[in-house]
């Protein structure tokens, strides 16, 4: 189970574990974890866990949250990453002695490097390892509704899901959806992700003013299970999701 390390000035003040989906911090008592100090705000930050991965989000704080000495809106966290909030620091370490997968093979941040979800290149800050280049996947943090669970019990997933692109550039290209995250679309301008659970896959909006649209109908802000053969619209870009045995 990851956890934080709060300190001040070189000194441990409390270890956290991160053992809720939704770790609220701020300087208000309704915090999960309160740092009662003026240079935090009534709800500066939130880290929403999935598995042993965690994404840190500012809350539009007044003094920013930094991460390793830079400013961020968003990021996902690494083991021995500090999160730094006015003269308060939060260590955050994985339990490495744990089997399971790592943030790398939840996140795919590569899959989609052959797909452009426009005519153009998807700007992002994610570069490919090794190669310089940049890669058309934005890691987004999940809002709650991504993380909730079906209210009914369904049957498992005994099929992998994949992506094909139907319009522009890269029609007819496919994508399997093995990783438990895969983020599609154009930072910017239209992101969503889809979650591979037990029970099915589901896409959520994480970013943009306009939401996609599965079989002409646009999402809300809710977790939609996929179906079968569903099109997909993404910044522009129609897609088919199916199941593959």
């Amino acid at each position: 189970m990851p956890k934080l390390i709060l300190s001040m000035d070189g000194l441990v003040l409390k270890e956290i574990p991160l053992n809720k989906e939704r770790i609220s911090i701020g300087r208000k008592q309704n915090n999960d974890v309160q740092i009662d100090n003026l240079a935090i705000s009534g709800q500066h930050a939130v880290i929403t866990c999935i598995l042993d991965d965690a994404f840190l989000e500012d809350q539009n704080s007044t003094n920013g949250t930094y991460v390793n000495g830079q400013p961020i809106k968003k990021h996902v966290l690494q083991n021995n990453d500090v999160i730094e909030l006015g003269k308060y620091r939060l260590k955050f370490l994985t339990d490495t002695s744990q089997p399971g997968l790592s943030a790398s093979e939840l996140v795919d941040t590569a899959a989609l490097k052959p797909f452009d979800m426009s005519s153009a290149a998807v700007e992002t800050s994610t570069s490919t390892a090794g190669t310089g280049e940049r890669s058309p996947v934005s890691t987004q943090v999940l809002p709650q509704a991504a993380l909730e669970q079906p209210a009914q019990a369904e049957p498992l997933l005994d099929r992998l899901g994949v992506i094909q692109v139907l319009t522009g550039a890269n029609a007819g290209r496919e994508l399997e959806l093995n990783k438990t995250l895969t983020t599609l679309g154009k930072p910017g301008r239209q992101v969503a992700v889809i979650t591979r659970r037990p029970h099915g896959y589901f896409i959520t909006h994480v970013e943009g003013a306009s939401f996609p649209t599965v079989n002409g109908r646009t999402l809300d802000a809710q977790a939609h299970r996929l179906g079968d053969h569903d099109i997909i619209e993404i910044a522009g870009v129609k897609m088919e999701f199916f199941l593959r045995a």
